[in-house]
């Protein structure tokens, strides 16, 4: 994996939990010598160790993994605080409604952050009645292509998934629509502004 548990995420966390070495090693059935080196990153708990470790820590594996507290608070959603997420190895292409903790083909995934259409990821917006029909020039072959267009409203995601040898070109309903995105497989996430 990419990304794995820290000594230091394991330590905070037992701090927090007012545990010593040697309390948390009985619950997970180490020793306190195991514990002292994972902290100090002379070695890392086994992938077995994993749930018993974030249980006995009272965290999930999610957090364990990314050393960062995953707080589930019933806040109100907006939709233009999206972010999207695109594994490298396989391409699958994730949109969550804010910040989260994603990982692929066991990479951690982070957000990807959208540029402004250039020349070369230009996206020509038509309105047909009550969608838009968004096209790109863009080459669309094996190894260089759009894989998705997208667009992003106050009430949600439409998602096209584009393939190589196709057309880079999709339909959106227009209600609401505020942003459009494109992702290239070589240069990332592109995205025009249709606010109105």
């Amino acid at each position: 994996m990419d990304n794995y548990v820290t000594g230091a995420a394991i330590r905070r966390q037992r701090e927090n939990k007012k545990l010593t070495q040697e309390e948390l090693a009985a619950r997970i059935h180490v020793s306190a010598k195991a514990v002292s080196k994972w902290e100090t990153g002379r070695g890392f708990p086994d992938i077995s160790l994993l749930e018993p470790l974030a249980g006995a820590l009272d965290i999930s594996v999610t957090e364990l993994l990314s050393g960062t507290a995953v707080r589930n608070g019933n806040r109100a959603g907006n939709m233009l605080r999206s972010r999207i997420y695109v594994c490298p190895v396989c391409g699958n292409a994730i949109c969550a409604t804010g910040e989260a903790v994603v990982s692929c083909c066991g990479i951690a995934l982070p957000p990807q952050e959208a540029e402004d259409a250039d020349e070369d990821h230009g996206m020509r917006v038509e309105v047909s009645e009550d969608e838009y029909w968004v096209s790109m020039r863009h080459p669309m072959t094996r190894e260089h292509y759009i894989s998705f267009l997208m667009a992003v409203s106050d009430q949600g995601v439409q998602f096209v998934r584009l393939y190589p040898e196709g057309n880079a070109e999709a339909r959106f309903k227009i209600s609401r629509v505020k942003d459009l995105y494109a992702y290239c497989n070589r240069h990332g996430l592109f995205r025009l502004s249709v606010r109105k």
